[in-house]
């Protein structure tokens, strides 16, 4: 009897770490969907604070303001200035109770909202734009010899790098050498800057590729071949990524040279500099020949 009862305890115990692992798996998808929610919102231009109090209005359903301050842990007033902004923005209404209560806009609502708050916001920077550019061509011009400069910038985040290679490989006139990595090359496709580099192949560029030999690149570069680019696939350890552009312009990208277990934003550098442009045009040479036989 005594070791049944013990069986009947080893397994209630086990039911309940069970059902307590259970919660707090449920706990931390929990916290990722509202951390991925609160994330978005503030890329759309919500504050830190102020996404965080419309995530919590949307998950309690209507709440006070001192129900709000004291869950957040945020100074009164500032919650009241937080939510009149949320109301102001459209994304948060007010229950004319006593005392007076707040209700969010539904999330996909919200998204759709700021979404287009932000297309609207581009429309005008596109048509201010055009303006400025006009005003500036009116203005009189002193005839002063530009010199031919070698320039060094630092790019930093994914946006940026790709803004920069979408700008290089769509102007370039002869050829492009590319040696890169898998994380780059990946991006590079769902970004679409792999279908300029097919465009460009397809009206005479030279585009040459050296890459990792791993399924991934396999996946990315299938149809490049079609667009006669030629590619090469092996390990290289000691080597940097890079792309030239008609032997006039390099982008360097940095992040092989800061460590497997970086900390920070992707970085790479952008420049003109004739001397390290031929030195890694030779490297990527000497290293395609080596392969290629």
């Amino acid at each position: 009897m005594t070791q049944v009862v013990g069986e009947y305890k080893k397994v209630s115990e086990k039911k309940q770490n069970m059902g307590e692992l259970k919660k707090v798996l449920e706990n931390e998808e929990k916290s990722r969907v509202i951390n991925r929610i609160e994330s978005t919102l503030m890329k759309l231009g919500l504050s830190r604070n102020e996404a965080k109090v419309y995530t919590f209005l949307i998950r309690k359903g209507e709440a006070k303001a001192s129900e709000i301050s004291n869950a957040l842990l945020l100074n009164r007033t500032e919650t009241y200035r937080i939510l009149m902004n949320l109301q102001r923005i459209g994304l948060v209404s007010t229950v004319f109770e006593k005392p007076l209560r707040f209700v969010a806009l539904p999330l996909e609502k919200s998204l759709s909202l700021l979404i287009e708050a932000k297309k609207m916001n581009i429309n005008m920077l596109e048509i201010e734009k055009e303006k400025i550019i006009e005003s500036w061509r009116l203005l009189p011009k002193h005839d002063i010899p530009m010199l031919q400069r070698e320039i060094f910038q630092v790019l930093e985040g994914y946006e940026h790098i790709n803004l920069k290679v979408r700008d290089m490989i769509e102007n370039s006139e002869s050829e492009i050498y590319a040696c890169m990595s898998e994380d780059y090359l990946g991006r590079f496709y769902y970004a679409g800057l792999l279908d300029i580099l097919e465009k460009n192949a397809r009206k005479g560029i030279k585009v040459m590729f050296i890459m990792n030999d791993s399924p991934k690149n396999t996946f990315f570069t299938k149809d490049l071949k079609k667009s006669n680019i030629k590619c090469l696939k092996f390990n290289p350890e000691e080597i940097p990524f890079f792309i030239i552009s008609d032997n006039k312009e390099l982008i360097l990208f940095l992040n092989y040279f800061t460590g497997e277990h970086k900390i920070g934003r992707p970085a790479a550098l952008y420049t003109n500099c004739s001397v390290l442009i031929k030195a890694l045009h030779r490297l990527f040479q000497s290293f395609w020949d080596s392969s290629a036989k």
